[in-house]
């Protein structure tokens, strides 16, 4: 099985790798009711909600970016392909000299490191926001509602740890690399970023976890998830950002679009559709 997609943007080879496939349940989307779930899973031809994680290699100029890089053995048998698809690119560890963490959750970062906290690429740096690292940084957030997240919090820290003097930090609009920029997407994490990358007149923008569950949250952006610490704002990012690819036309990609995750937006009714 194939786990990569390669599309050619500008002067960029751009591949999203499915590190490994889910599904969510309904309850994870609080405030909305099951049966509206069930309606828009059948309108788009799906029997569970399903998810992928997903991380995107940038090869451009000699450079070798990875934005994100999966959940490693986290979540069972069905993820912690990224190596697998990193091979299938013919590009191993050691050539990768950037690394973007879009959040610090785990289904984004566990792959940065092995299970014995060494860091997986050892000649990059690892770019990420200082909202972000500050806030997984201070165990003193990780107490009353927020307990449940004490384990994220610690492989947070693994993994800055890890990456050590190779940190930098994100900043909306600042450019990380030749035609790679920051975009600040705020509410699911207190810095939770997404990217742009220009090249040859051509674009691709990265929405981060905006959306996770495309078959319910992009036909209706106003379902919130229970991942998102601050939904309201969540929403609203989500909503304008929906409203902003559909008026550009832009192509984009996320953390947890479906096979082959290069979309498209339009809109539809009262939200949206991916389109081709």
């Amino acid at each position: 099985m194939t786990r990569t997609v390669t599309r050619k943007i500008g002067a960029a080879d751009v591949s999203i790798i499915t590190d490994g496939e889910h599904s969510f349940t309904p309850d994870l989307f609080p405030g909305t009711d099951e049966a509206h779930i069930t309606e828009l899973l059948q309108q788009a031809g799906q029997d569970q909600i399903a998810t992928n994680f997903n991380a995107v290699l940038i090869r451009q100029n000699g450079r070798v970016i990875l934005a994100d890089a999966g959940p490693r053995d986290l979540f069972g048998p069905a993820c912690g392909f990224l190596l697998d698809g990193l091979a299938e690119l013919g590009v191993t560890p050691d050539q990768v000299d950037t690394l973007l963490a879009t959040h610090l959750h785990p289904d984004h970062i566990a792959g940065m490191i092995t299970p014995e906290g060494a860091a997986v690429f050892a000649n990059a740096t690892l770019h990420l926001t200082e909202a972000d690292r500050a806030f997984w940084s201070d165990d003193s957030n990780f107490t009353g509602d927020l307990s449940r997240l004490a384990d994220w919090a610690k492989l947070a820290q693994a993994v800055l740890a890890a990456y050590g003097d190779r940190l930098e930090i994100m900043r909306d609009g600042a450019e990380l690399a030749p035609g790679l920029s920051g975009l600040a997407l705020p509410g699911h994490t207190p810095g939770h970023f997404g990217w742009r990358l220009d090249s040859g007149g051509e674009a691709l923008i990265h929405v981060g976890d905006i959306v996770h569950a495309p078959a319910l949250q992009v036909p209706d952006p106003e379902i919130a998830i229970a991942f998102d610490l601050d939904s309201d704002t969540a929403r609203q990012t989500r909503k304008a950002l929906l409203d902003q690819l559909a008026s550009d036309g832009a192509l984009f990609t996320g953390g947890h679009f479906l096979r082959p995750a290069f979309n498209r937006v339009v809109r539809r009714g009262a939200g949206y559709a991916l389109s081709d």
